[in-house]
């Protein structure tokens, strides 16, 4: 019985990795071109049954993730100047911390923006509250991750051919990122287009300079401890 159960999990293991294949494109697509859309969605399936949501798309956490994984990956085939440096050394030398400290550096825009939402709401922040508005902006933080890596990776080349490109993707990046949380701000708030850029610009402010302090102090600390 015991070998049953095992292969049976690892039968709705492999169906679940496979599943991703389909599933994760389909999801970064729709949060890429339809945002406001897949906030709303994920609002709405925590309605459900456990075992009913996110049916149709991959869950906003493990998005965010895969995206992270994705990034991580894309970033290995890139030439990186930086590569030398010893902190960067001590970041790469093992891929799960890699992984580890991107998911708190980039995790912190979804969760800045979400304790945004909260507080402006006048609700008591809790585990409870802030659930629905973190699933929400892991769906939106998605893309914005994807293309925040791609232009440091441009940043890293050698040659200054790349400085252009990398300023035109993070600029594209954060309009992006821009117009989405302002539609959202708007839409759950009930407040005008300028009172909702000023909460994006504040919020995207603090969550650039916390990730900024949290990149620095991982890579300092990881230097130290394989020192």
């Amino acid at each position: 019985m015991d070998f049953m159960r095992l292969l049976k999990s690892l039968e709705e293991l492999l169906y679940e990795l496979v599943s991703w294949l389909v599933f994760y494109p389909l999801t970064l697509w729709r949060a890429f071109t339809r945002p406001l859309s897949m906030m709303r969605y994920a609002d709405d399936e925590l309605e459900d049954r456990p075992e009913d949501q996110y049916d149709d798309t991959i869950s906003p956490p493990l998005f965010l993730l895969i995206t992270l994984l994705l990034s991580q990956a894309l970033s290995t085939l890139f030439p990186n100047m930086a590569a030398a440096d010893q902190a960067v050394q001590a970041l790469t030398r093992s891929s799960s911390n890699l992984l580890i400290a991107r998911g708190v550096i980039f995790g912190i825009f979804p969760m800045v923006m979400a304790v945004t939402l909260i507080l402006h709401k006048g609700l008591v922040l809790t585990r409870s509250t802030l659930r629905p508005p973190f699933f929400s902006q892991c769906y939106v933080a998605g893309p914005f991750v994807l293309l925040t890596g791609l232009t440091v990776d441009f940043l890293l080349m050698p040659g200054g051919w790349s400085v252009p490109l990398a300023a035109g993707v993070f600029l594209g990046a954060v309009l992006w990122y821009g117009q989405a949380e302002i539609r959202w701000f708007r839409r759950d708030l009930g407040i005008g287009t300028g009172r909702a850029t000023g909460l994006f610009l504040l919020a995207f402010i603090v969550a650039c300079t916390a990730a900024l302090v949290v990149a620095i102090g991982v890579a300092t600390q990881l230097q130290r401890w394989n020192a």
